[in-house]
């Protein structure tokens, strides 16, 4: 059985309701302050990642041609594309709430980014086949704390609105994490530490972006997560 996507899952829909529930009462301090905190910690679950590397060239080279694939599919914008198609069950959601035109199209604007930071976050895609092909959920576990304070945080001004996002979460996460299961039998360890490498690098720069210091392309650079295992067989098969 998946635990980390039903770990996850609860975390957003828990910490959603818990954020709805204080409102203003969360200091304004600790909401500006917090995601720095979660933007290093991603950075430190990245490093750990990246230092289980099998073959260094390998973790860059799945990196470099993972981003140029996205940047010439346009992925990231595909993905923004699908969070705009979000926006029409956001305005049913906005037209309960009390306020004029400008604070409802700005509840739009920041309920349709939390549907993609949840929903197509590299991490959670990462832990996710990270969990059905070794079988090991700390990933996800990991990320449930941050997304437990993350979604708290969006509540306070979004309301209960932001637990609702647990349910296509937890839905992409399982057919992830199931799907992952067919691909375990044609890997090895090597493949799986490479796999696992590049995740790292994703998870690192998404902690760049989280703190606001480098927007990085990181939709752009799923990719890498899906050519990294076929890079790695390819290196030990000729070199």
């Amino acid at each position: 059985m998946m635990i980390g996507p039903l770990i996850n899952g609860s975390a957003v829909f828990i910490g959603g309701v818990i954020g709805a529930l204080l409102g203003t009462r969360l200091p304004e301090r600790l909401r500006l302050s917090m995601p720095l905190i979660f933007g290093a910690a991603s950075m430190c679950m990245g490093v750990i990642l990246v230092l289980k590397v099998s073959h260094m060239p390998v973790m860059v080279l799945s990196v470099l041609v993972g981003a140029i694939i996205g940047e010439l599919i346009y992925l990231e914008k595909g993905i923004g594309w699908l969070g705009g198609k979000a926006r029409g069950v956001a305005s049913l959601i906005a037209r309960s709430e009390r306020g004029s035109a400008d604070s409802q199209a700005a509840f739009l604007q920041s309920y349709v980014a939390i549907i993609v930071l949840f929903c197509a976050s590299g991490t959670g895609i990462f832990g996710s086949m990270h969990e059905g092909m070794t079988g090991d959920a700390s990933v996800l576990i990991a990320k449930s704390f941050l997304d437990f304070f993350t979604a708290a945080i969006f509540a306070t001004t979004l309301g209960f609105a932001v637990a609702i996002v647990a349910v296509p979460q937890l839905i992409i996460q399982l057919l992830l994490a199931y799907g992952a299961i067919f691909i375990l039998p044609m890997t090895t360890p090597a493949m799986q530490a490479d796999f696992s490498a590049v995740g790292g690098v994703l998870m690192f720069v998404t902690g760049f972006r989280i703190c606001g210091i480098k927007v990085f392309p990181v939709a752009n650079m799923l990719p890498a997560l899906i050519i990294a295992m076929p890079i790695s067989s390819l290196w030990v098969h000729f070199f």
